[in-house]
C-alpha cells in the first residue's frame, strides 16, 4: 500500500502554463546593457594593439545602438509631446485634489458610528 501513494503522484499532470498573454512582461534588462563604454574602451584597446578585431567591436557597437533605438522608440508615452506631457501632468494632479478633497469631506461626514458597550 505504500507504493501505491507514489504512483498517484507522478500519474498527476503538471499544472497548466498560463496562456501567452497572461505571462508578465519581461523584465528590463540590466543597467550594463546600455552602456557604450566598455564597447568604446574595447574598440580604443584594439586600435592601440593595431588589431584586426577591431571592425568585430565596431559592429557589436553598431548592433548596440541599433538595440537601444528600438527599445527607446518602443517605450510608452515616447510619441507623446511635450505640451501632452504637460496637460496630461495638470489633468492628473487636479484628478488626486479633488479624490483628496472628497476623501476628507467623507472622512469629516462620520456616516458609522461605533456602539458603545
Amino acid at each position: 500500500m505504500a507504493s501505491g501513494g507514489p504512483a498517484r503522484a507522478a500519474e498527476e499532470p503538471p499544472p497548466p502554463e498560463p496562456p501567452a498573454e497572461q505571462k508578465p512582461p519581461p523584465l528590463p534588462p540590466a543597467q550594463e546593457e546600455f552602456s557604450f563604454l566598455p564597447l568604446v574602451h574595447d574598440i580604443i584597446k584594439c586600435m592601440d594593439k593595431d588589431s584586426q578585431d577591431v571592425h568585430q567591436v565596431l559592429n557589436e557597437l553598431k548592433n548596440k545602438f541599433q538595440e537601444m533605438r528600438k527599445l527607446i522608440s518602443s517605450m510608452p508615452g515616447i510619441g507623446v509631446s511635450p505640451e501632452q506631457q504637460q496637460q496630461q501632468l495638470q489633468n492628473l494632479r487636479e484628478q488626486v485634489r479633488t479624490k483628496n478633497e472628497l476623501l476628507q469631506k467623507y472622512k469629516s461626514l462620520c456616516m458609522f458610528e461605533i456602539p458603545k458597550e
